[in-house]
């Protein structure tokens, strides 16, 4: 009964910039973590960003996006965004929104996942 959807992907060129939205609804006592995760064509899944707390909790950064990527959370709004920046070819993924949170279901702390927005950095 949570729904995470994921929005704002898309075909750049590179060293331009996109927005990626995933908002999380449904039955949903408390998000502890969000993140994003991306795949390759061929490659694993990898963690991208992720974030913890409230709006003033912390983050971190998969290394070959630091200093690029900005992951950030509105908790009002149960969405995290991803603003990427000087994109490149290998940033090409398909990017899956992921969230820990507690379920007013059962009451259970879970890992749920987004559907998946393609991004392309291509020329």
């Amino acid at each position: 009964q949570v729904q995470l959807v994921e929005s704002g992907g898309g075909l750049v060129q590179p060293g331009g910039s996109l927005r990626l939205s995933c908002a999380a609804s449904g039955s949903i006592f408390s998000i502890y973590a969000m993140a994003w995760y991306r795949q390759g064509p061929g490659k694993q899944r990898e963690l991208v960003a992720g974030i913890t707390g409230s709006g003033s909790g912390g983050s971190m950064y998969a290394d070959s996006v630091k200093g690029r990527f900005t992951i950030s959370r509105d908790v009002a709004k149960n969405t995290v965004y991803l603003q990427m920046n000087s994109l490149k070819p290998e940033d090409t993924a398909v990017y899956y929104c992921n969230a820990n949170l507690k379920s007013t279901v059962d009451m259970h702390i879970e890992d749920y996942w987004g559907q998946g927005t393609q991004v392309t950095v291509s020329s």
